[in-house]
């Protein structure tokens, strides 16, 4: 067995940080630290921040999460939960504040700081070291120190791989693997994805290794359902899910009184537009739902199909080539409308596309 965890473990794989010495010397005395991740922080966003934040603490730093929103009650069982710093009207001075105070910035799982809001400017301007760990594409390249690479499925796995690159192997306990596995294990759609290598394989044979619990996280977070989020996801596939074949696109529009009506809470959405993917012949599936200030959208594409460039080109987003986000600032309709007027553009891409 122990012969079989070498293997993994020295297997090449790894996109090293740049400036790692540099960074490793940083990090060789205690410091003040904050990690800000995304906007609406998925499993990827958090466990990597959590799991992070829990190594961090055993090299003898003082680090603090930091999120730009609430999240999904479904990933509050995550250890450090309770030491999250969500932002919010009260928490505002305590955020800018430790902002401030920090030595260390770490930006998790955003490739721009236009990404956290307002968090961003409070970063941008903070005289503290920034380290970016991500896996988006085109960076805004605002930090000191980057742990970057697109073919990695998870930015989890790029903490992991930052971890072993420190030497430090042996400071991942359970709880830091389980945090670690969540991120992975939602960012390859529990190892369904076409971004799943051989090294996403390597990194969760080594955390369950090293403790984590693959059933126990699989089933916290995907079978951990409110009555009233089945319920909107009945109404979703029933009422909602629009297929258009001449484009090999489906998708799902939801306003706020809809949410509203299944009493819906923050992560409630979560995975309904890849329902649109699961329909044979489709190609592109996308979901338009209404925020308070915002209309948000999530694209996700199968085989060549970029909704990375329509999300960049159309709605003010970008992410991956098969799975992207966006937003508008018009209204649910006009929304929909535009992304109707702009599918004709791609429709002979759609159409030819069988690279799945």
């Amino acid at each position: 067995m122990e012969y079989g965890l070498k293997i993994f473990i020295f297997a090449p794989r790894f996109v090293a940080m740049t400036h790692l010495e540099e960074f490793r010397e940083l990090i060789s005395t205690p410091r003040r630290m904050a990690i800000v991740t995304h906007y609406k922080p998925d499993a990827d966003a958090l466990g990597s921040s959590l799991g992070l934040w829990a190594f961090l603490k055993k090299l003898g730093h003082a680090p603090v999460v930091i999120t730009p929103s609430d999240y999904p009650a479904f990933l509050h069982w995550m250890p450090g939960h309770p030491e999250v710093i969500i932002s919010d009207d009260k928490n505002e001075e305590l955020i800018s504040r430790k902002i401030q105070e920090a030595e260390v910035i770490f930006c998790l799982d955003f490739s721009a700081l236009n990404r956290i809001n307002h968090l961003g400017d409070l970063i941008r301007k903070a005289s503290a070291k920034k380290v970016l760990i991500d896996h988006h594409l085109e960076p805004e390249h605002f930090a000191d120190f980057e742990q970057w690479n697109i073919k990695s499925a998870s930015t989890a796995g790029l903490v992991y791989e930052l971890i072993l690159d420190l030497g430090h192997r042996d400071a991942i306990d359970a709880a830091i693997a389980d945090c670690l596995y969540a991120g992975l294990m939602t960012d390859t759609g529990g190892f369904r994805h076409n971004n799943t290598r051989q090294e996403e394989f390597i990194i969760a044979a080594d955390l369950v290794a090293r403790g984590a619990n693959p059933t126990r996280v699989a089933k916290l977070i995907y079978d951990n359902n409110t009555l009233d989020r089945l319920r909107l996801t009945g109404y979703v596939l029933k009422d909602k899910l629009t297929v258009l074949p001449e484009f090999k696109t489906a998708y799902i529009v939801l306003s706020q009184d809809e949410l509203r009506q299944f009493d819906s809470q923050s992560g409630d959405t979560e995975g309904f537009v890849n329902y649109g993917l699961s329909i044979e012949g489709i190609r592109l599936s996308v979901m338009i739902y209404e925020r308070k200030d915002e209309i948000k959208l999530s694209f996700r594409s199968m085989g060549d199909f970029s909704v990375n460039d329509l999300a960049r080109k159309h709605f003010n987003g970008g992410g991956h080539r098969n799975a992207a986000g966006g937003s508008s600032k018009t209204s649910l309709q006009e929304t929909l409308n535009r992304f109707l007027s702009v599918l004709p553009e791609y429709q002979q891409q759609l159409l030819e596309d069988n690279n799945v």
